[in-house]
């Protein structure tokens, strides 16, 4: 069995995740963006792939992208701990 990679921000949010009940982790599983955040994030997504974002779109792109990798990392350590305790 080959170890899995943990990045840096993986490891970091460790103890954040040791802190999750079951309640708070199927919670966590089942985040999602509001409907007008999440159009906001796919109007840039569109822009940058076309190569067009202003500096302070660029800004606010890089800014959604940091938040859903902590979001997803917390999410995937959320289902890690519902699937160990068959929740």
């Amino acid at each position: 069995m080959s170890p899995t990679f943990e990045t840096p921000l993986d490891r970091l949010l460790d103890p954040v995740a040791k802190c999750l009940t079951l309640e708070v982790a199927q919670r966590l599983a089942e985040v999602r963006p509001d409907p007008l955040t999440q159009a906001r994030i796919d109007e840039l997504a569109a822009k940058a792939n076309e190569g067009n974002l202003a500096p302070a779109e660029q800004a606010e792109y890089h800014g959604y992208v940091e938040a859903i990798d902590i979001v997803s990392i917390l999410q995937a350590k959320a289902r890690k701990l519902l699937s160990s305790r068959g929740a």
